[in-house]
């Protein structure tokens, strides 16, 4: 009975609407028998953004898109409101999933080059799906609201503002005027909750329908020549004679892949959970690492690496080049060889980005330019003085914040010079013009310092000696 009364309202919904006229073609379309495991990423890269949509909704009921409540709620959902601590997890652990898939896709299918003739536009909404994951990630970052989230958006618009020409205005965009504040914050909800999922969603479904119309690519085989003028014929007679239906023959393996990924993003929501909050937002104090998420570390890292000089070149140039080569690549090479083994230049350059992107990641993850803004302070062990002044010394080495990028002895940070042997190598007074001067790196700070602090910095400084005399004494010429 009630079988039968479902049956009768399906019946009457999908005669007005004709959805399995439109669903079962979609469901059964046929693909190549040998499409396999290789062709799994598309659709779980799909499951982890349904991930991001589901808990992004959920979260937003309890997030309060304001300058003054947004750490406060954020607070809030992770440890008061019922799952928040795991949403919030799920979300993180999504969106890091939906990048990782969607990267491995765009290399799988440059791999078997897919890309060519007919499914150039196939890679080019690919492209643009992948910006669009990519500026999911950073916007989501912002929400966080916290110290480390508000100064990486400093950076990113100050990257921006160094574009020629529309520079400044696209700065001022990026921030909702002259600084970081509630504008930035509601600008960048918007953008992440609605823009861009939008624009996924209307490319995403321009995908589908792009691997309906042309198909799915068969594995490249040595020999097997692209020619625009019989390919589609090639495919159309191969398919109709030993291709199989895409459900149930080959999207069980869709189905089982986007399970174990999305029980591995539960795993990690529940075991790890979500990125720990940092300080309040205060852009007054500039103590904060802003460092992006996992997946943005190896651009972090080339940009710290350049040298000086080269930073606005690379910023301006190096993302526009590397988009435009990307959106060109199915319009430049259409046709020819689409096994990897006849491909020689684009396996080594993608042997070559692999290399590059993980070195750069593994650089970046230790971020020695980066001031530790953990480090401890100088032990007594470490400033071997009973001089008071030297003691005060290395208290205002700690205080002051010269630790963060400076070892003495075995702590401190890596971003300046090791000071452990300074007073060997520099005099007093070439310190002291160093301290109040700065350098290339270091502020200067004559404006910071009184002078009795100046003098006690200095005095620790120049009996920091591995060898020599560990004495100093004020009123002695500059020693050498």
């Amino acid at each position: 009975m009630f079988r039968r009364i479902i049956k009768t309202i399906w019946g009457w919904i999908d005669d007005r609407l004709g959805l399995s006229a439109q669903i079962i073609p979609m469901l059964t379309h046929r693909v190549p028998p040998d499409a396999r495991w290789w062709y799994v990423f598309g659709s779980a890269t799909l499951a982890a953004f349904l991930i991001q949509v589901i808990t992004g909704v959920i979260l937003s009921f309890s997030y309060v898109a304001a300058a003054g409540e947004a750490f406060n709620a954020l607070i809030y959902i992770t440890k008061d409101a019922p799952f928040g601590r795991f949403l919030r997890g799920m979300h993180y652990f999504g969106a890091s999933a939906m990048v990782l898939m969607i990267g491995i896709h765009a290399l799988q299918v440059f791999w078997f080059g897919a890309y060519k003739f007919p499914r150039e536009l196939n890679w080019i909404t690919g492209v643009m799906l992948l910006g669009l994951t990519v500026g999911m990630g950073f916007t989501g970052q912002l929400l966080r609201w916290d110290q480390t989230a508000i100064w990486s958006v400093v950076v990113g618009a100050e990257q921006a503002g160094r574009a020629p020409l529309a520079g400044s205005w696209i700065a001022r965009f990026i921030l909702g005027g002259g600084n970081v504040g509630g504008a930035t914050l509601s600008r960048f909800f918007a953008i992440h909750g609605f823009v861009l999922p939008a624009l996924l969603f209307a490319i995403i479904g321009a995908h589908l329908q792009l691997v309906l119309r042309n198909g799915i690519s068969e594995p490249p085989r040595p020999g097997s020549v692209v020619d625009p003028k019989t390919y589609r014929q090639k495919y159309e007679e191969r398919i109709e004679k030993t291709g199989t239906p895409f459900w149930p023959d080959s999207a069980w393996r869709d189905v089982v892949f986007a399970a174990a990924m999305i029980g591995g993003v539960v795993l990690c929501a529940w075991g790890i959970g979500p990125p720990v909050l940092g300080r309040p937002p205060d852009p007054s104090i500039v103590h904060a690492d802003p460092r992006p998420d996992w997946y943005l570390i190896w651009y972090f890292s080339v940009l710290a690496l350049l040298p000086p000089g080269t930073e606005n070149l690379f910023m301006i140039f190096a993302p526009l080049l590397a988009g435009a080569g990307l959106l060109l690549l199915p319009l430049l090479f259409p046709h020819g060889e689409r096994h990897f083994s006849r491909r020689p230049a684009g396996v080594a350059g993608v042997v070559m980005l692999l290399v590059m992107v993980g070195s750069l990641w593994r650089s970046g993850m230790d971020s020695a330019w980066v001031p530790d803004l953990t480090a401890a302070p100088i032990s007594k062990e470490i400033v071997a003085s009973d001089d008071p002044l030297v003691q005060r010394g290395a208290q205002l080495f700690s205080s002051k914040g010269c630790i963060s990028c400076h070892r003495i002895g075995p702590g401190g940070g890596q971003r300046g010079p090791d000071l452990t042997d300074v007073g060997d190598r520099l005099t007093r007074d070439q310190i002291t013009i160093r301290i109040l001067n700065g350098a290339t790196n270091m502020p200067p700070y004559a404006d910071i310092l009184k002078p009795d602090e100046l003098d006690a910095l200095v005095r620790f400084l120049v009996s920091r000696q591995v060898h020599g005399s560990l004495l100093y004494d004020p009123s002695l010429p500059a020693q050498k």
